[in-house]
């Protein structure tokens, strides 16, 4: 494809990233439990693995979107950054457990030695990338990260993630005199690290769209449900979306125009946070939504439409999950495309192929539109 194709208004995206941050080990195991029963000769990776990320990066560096990215070296964050979004004691329980050598702090959630130093600089390097766009350098920010951080509450750990990445970078875009941001969570997981961040808040809209798998135990005692609103003035500027399993591209796009555009569009933000998971792809080992590297690439293409609307262009994504080696690359380059608005595919998807039953997401994704128009005030109907 001739490169006026692919990128008619010659905007560029900035990609933040840190080789450090690949110094993650979080073992192998039964899946991602660290636990060897003795009785299988081939133990997997944990899911959450350096390799995801090396093909994150190499696809972006030498893929068909390499001539429309650039670089950015990343940094560690300060500590008196991490206390934005955390709390002091919890900050020092993670900085005793690296100096302990390690602990784990729930269930599939390791940090291991080498763990705490690729949390300061995915938490570093999204800071970065959000002040970059602030400070009117580049319209549209990726932060490629890891340790992933949507899970991270302000007091504890949970689902992988040490510290919020996202959450410390719209605190940055609150702090620096933008009165709102909009934050859309595509992960397969609930993002409900971020919504407790914000939930008491009406400056921040958390939008998350997630399968359906409520609470998953003591670190992730939220639900994902649709009662779950926010309190206090934070009251209706929390809405999750969570989608019946197989809902796929074309659910998904219907849930993003019936939902996530009205909602984003009447709360008008001055800068869309765009929470990147992979893991809602057909062949993902942790998710059971079935996208392909198409309904990545129109959930990019609808979320930088809202971005040009509402925010002069301001977007920033920031990488969550996606744990299959090779699809989550191709995945990632797709939705690239989209925000781009490239015209056609710059790369075909290798694998895709699967049912899904539309009819049925329809009817959910209708039923979440009459109870959000009744019970939050900004979103109902003038």
């Amino acid at each position: 494809m001739a490169e006026e194709e692919a990128e008619p208004s010659g905007e560029r995206i900035h990609v933040f990233w840190d080789d450090g941050m690949l110094k993650h080990d979080t073992g192998r195991g039964v899946f991602d439990t660290g636990m060897d029963p003795g009785f299988l000769d081939v133990l997997e990776k944990h899911p959450e693995n350096e390799d995801r990320l090396r093909n994150m990066v190499s696809i972006l560096r030498r893929g068909p979107i390499s001539p429309f990215i650039s670089w950015h070296a990343g940094r560690p964050a300060a500590i008196s950054e991490l206390l934005n979004f955390h709390t002091p004691e919890y900050i020092n329980e993670l900085e005793e457990a690296n100096k302990a050598g390690g602990k784990a702090l729930c269930c599939g959630t390791f940090l291991n030695p080498g763990s705490w130093d690729a949390a300061l600089l995915a938490a570093g390097t999204t800071i970065s990338a959000m002040k970059y766009i602030l400070d009117g350098h580049g319209k549209i920010a990726y932060a490629l990260v890891r340790p992933p951080g949507h899970h991270a509450q302000p007091t504890r750990a949970d689902g992988y993630c040490f510290l919020n990445n996202a959450g410390l970078a719209v605190r940055l875009a609150l702090s620096t005199g933008f009165s709102k941001v909009a934050v859309v969570d595509i992960d397969v997981h609930h993002g409900n690290g971020t919504a407790e961040g914000f939930y008491r808040s009406n400056k921040v809209l958390t939008i998350s769209l997630h399968m359906n798998h409520g609470s998953w135990g003591p670190s992730h005692t939220q639900s994902g449900s649709i009662d779950e609103l926010g309190e206090g003035e934070g009251f209706g500027y929390n809405l999750n979306i969570p989608l019946p399993n197989g809902t796929g591209d074309r659910g998904y796009e219907y849930t993003m125009n019936e939902l996530v555009v009205p909602a984003v569009s009447k709360f008008r933000p001055n800068v869309i946070v765009l929470v990147v998971g992979l893991d809602s792809s057909a062949f993902d080992p942790n998710g059971r939504q079935c996208l392909t590297m198409d309904g990545y690439r129109e959930i990019g293409r609808i979320v930088r439409s809202l971005s040009e609307t509402h925010c002069d262009g301001r977007l920033l994504a920031v990488q969550e999950g996606g744990y299959h080696v090779t699809y989550a690359a191709y995945c990632l380059h797709a939705m690239l495309e989209g925000v781009l608005n490239v015209q056609r595919p710059l790369l075909s998807d290798p694998i895709a192929y699967y049912p899904e039953d539309e009819s049925f997401t329809v009817e959910v994704i209708d039923a979440m539109k009459k109870h959000y128009k009744k019970t939050i005030s900004f979103m109902k109907d003038p």
